[in-house]
Formats: structure tokens, sequence, C-alpha cells
């Protein structure tokens, strides 16, 4: 291997302990190896960037362990105020040979594939957007627990004899929660109070529901089913306090919240959510390809013997991969849009969850243009193509016809 690099530094990172390998010498020239070990301790990991600045090293790699290379990451990077080139590699890209593995090796390593400059960095976004990341996240999982307990209350109500949600909707709604409150204190509800907690239509089907709540609660029913409640309301605040940190630190990314919101499915929760995952600055994908495959939207590509086997779409950053999933299903079900017709079309040939996941992919590489070109979104811009598609479909259907012995004139 050429090396590239005079001097480098390679870390493997455990739980534990981290152990760091740096390599000098001139190009070309055998090198001199340092390999020292320090704890996951702040001091220690204090100690290791002092001891990386004393050296002069300006390049430093690091696997992707977990969460552990986090706090070391964030030490380096406000040491030296990005005067440092920081990468944090995918282990799959850097095995070495068989043969007696340790720590120490493994650290070596890394700082001769770097020094080597045979090493690809993992995006790993600024700080600001990793912080707005860990918000993001954050409401997204206790989104999902709130969920998870609304689930155990209807549960706790089915086995108690209460089919509520066999007649409305949603159990949490105004209508539903009066019900499931006045339960809580009383155990039992009458006609009378019913219909004074019935909103809009469905007191047309009061009767059946008065039969689908007609049991009593027993004290401990009724004292279990208020832990059940606290807890669901604690929660639903929970996500109201993170929702209004959510608005304070989504100002600085305004300008491209406001253009992500111009394509018709993306609300503000899913624009902030989508910036969190990959960024307001396009400049460390290459291409809208590179983005795509970062993403895990990309169709695999595994063939041996000419045989061609699994094709299923490749490991990516979950998040973004989920949220335009979710944003591509709400595309698919409007009507007379350039989006949800190609969906239709897709689907066709291929069927509705490779055509999900085709349209997702289409929608990072618009967002992927438009955030690299500060430009909004412009339904206008596939006119052309929607032309050409109908016009393809037309004479598809005039050769049809002639193959069967008519005679078809075009008319202007």
């Amino acid at each position: 291997m050429k090396d590239l690099l005079e001097i480098s530094c390679g870390l493997d990172i455990h739980k534990e302990k981290i152990v760091a390998c740096i390599l000098t010498g001139p190009l070309g020239k055998p090198t001199h190896s340092e390999i020292r070990e320090f704890t996951t301790l702040i001091p220690d990991m204090l100690a290791l960037r002092d001891w990386i600045i004393s050296e002069n090293c300006h390049h430093v790699a690091m696997e992707s362990t977990g969460i552990y290379w986090i706090p070391i990451y964030e030490i380096l990077e406000d040491a030296f105020s990005g005067d440092i080139t920081l990468l944090v590699v995918n282990a799959r890209h850097m095995k070495n040979v068989p043969g007696k593995k340790t720590d120490m090796r493994d650290s070596e390593w890394i700082s001769t594939l770097l020094r080597a400059g045979l090493l690809n960095a993992s995006f790993i976004p600024e700080k600001r957007i990793r912080e707005f990341r860990d918000l993001n996240r954050y409401r997204k999982s206790i989104i999902r627990d709130i969920t998870s307990q609304k689930n155990r209350v209807e549960k706790f109500l089915q086995s108690s004899g209460f089919r509520l949600s066999s007649f409305i909707s949603d159990i949490f709604g105004a209508s539903g929660r009066n019900i499931i409150l006045h339960l809580m204190e009383h155990g039992q509800i009458d006609k009378i109070s019913l219909d004074s907690y019935l909103k809009t239509k469905t007191r047309k089907r009061i009767d059946e529901i008065l039969m689908s709540v007609n049991g009593t609660l027993s004290e401990h029913q009724k004292s279990f089913l208020k832990i059940l409640m606290c807890h669901y309301d604690s929660m639903k605040e929970h996500l109201i306090e993170i929702e209004t940190h959510l608005q304070e630190d989504m100002l600085p990314f305004a300008l491209q919240i406001e253009q992500l919101n111009t394509i018709y499915g993306i609300s503000t929760t899913a624009s902030c959510a989508i910036i969190a995952e990959i960024g307001t600055d396009m400049k460390p994908f290459k291409t809208a390809e590179h983005i795509c495959s970062w993403a895990g939207l990309c169709p695999g590509n595994n063939e041996s013997a000419g045989k061609r086997k699994s094709t299923s779409i490749t490991k990516g950053n979950p998040y973004i991969k989920s949220m335009l999933c979710e944003i591509a299903w709400v595309i698919a079900g409007k009507r007379n849009t350039y989006l949800s017709a190609w969906y239709w079309r897709i689907k066709q040939k291929k069927g509705a969850r490779k055509a999900i996941v085709a349209l997702a992919r289409k929608l990072l590489v618009i967002i992927y243009t438009m955030l690299k070109q500060g430009t909004n979104f412009d339904e206008n811009c596939f006119e052309v193509r929607r032309k050409n598609c109908e016009q393809k479909q037309l004479s598809r259907y005039i050769r049809e016809l002639e193959k069967h012995g008519y005679t078809v004139e075009a008319q202007v």
C-alpha cells in the first residue's frame, strides 16, 4: 500500500477501553508505531486527546462501534475546532486478513489503512444537526410508547367486558375519553351520562354503545384503569414539552423546512425528521445515488456464476427510510398528481410494497436536489415527462389495435 499521510491515528473503541495507535514516518519509508491504551472515562479520553495533539496528528479514524465512538468524536471535534479529519468507518470496510486478532493489532490496522488513504468516512452531520436529530428520534420513541400505552388501556377494557372500540373508532377522542374518565370514577355509566359525552354522529348509535359499556368495574379495576390513564396523560404532557423544544430548535432550519413543505404529503414534523437525518448541506453526498445508498433505498446487487440472487434493498438509515415510506403512502393516496400516478404505474408491474420503496427513493432524490439547489418543489417540472408518458401509452394502445386488424386514425 502506498502511504499518503506522514502521521495517522487509529482508534479501536470498546465499552470500557480505547486502544490508540499512532503511525509516524516519512512517506515511502518504514513507520514508527506507538500504541497506548485508555479507559472510556472522561479524564482518560482527555488524556488521549492531549496525546494526539502533542503528536501533531490531524487524521484520526475509528470504528463505528455502537454509540461508544460518540464521546471521543465530540471531544476531538471540539479540541481541534475543525482542523482535523475525523473518520468514523464501517467495520465491514476494514476487516483485516485472518490471523491472531488483538485490540492492538486492530488499532494498528486502522491506522495503516488511514495512512494509505483506503478508508471512506461514514456520514456524520455537524453538531447542531446531531442535537436536532436526538430530539426528533426521541419524539418518535415517545409516540411509539404512547401508542403502546393506548393498546394497554384498550386491552384492559376488552378484558373487563367493555367493547367500546367496536363502536368508537378512537376511544381516546373526545367521546371515548369522557366515557373512560366516567368509568374511572363511577365504575358504570347510564344512558343520560353517555348521551352527554357522545359527540356528532356517534349519538345515532347510543343504544349500541350503551350495550358495549353495560357493565361494572370493581374497585381494583377502577384503580388500575386510573393508573393506566395517568401514565398515558403524563406521556402526552411529555410529548408536548418535546414538541415545544423542537419548535425552538427548528428555527435555524426554517428555510429548508419551508422548502420541503412545498412537497405535497410532507408536513412540518416530517420535514424536521428528514433534516435531522440528512442535514441541510448535501456536499458529503456526491450524487443522489450516493444518498439513496446511504439511506438503504437502493436495490442490492448479488450475482454469482451468472445467477442473480436477492436484490432486496440494502441496509441503511432506518429513520429516514421509514419516514420517506410513510410520506410515500400519503402521496399514493392523492389524486391527479404526477408522483401518485407514477406510483400506480409501478404498482401494476411490481406490486404495492416495491412501488412504495421506489416512490420513497424518488422522493429522496427530489429532496436532495431541492436542498442542493435551494429550490422549492414545482409540480409543473414533471409536465413534459407526463405528456411523454401519455404519448407512449397512446402509441402502445394504437399498436395493440393494429395487431388485431383495426385501422386507427389520429385526430388533432
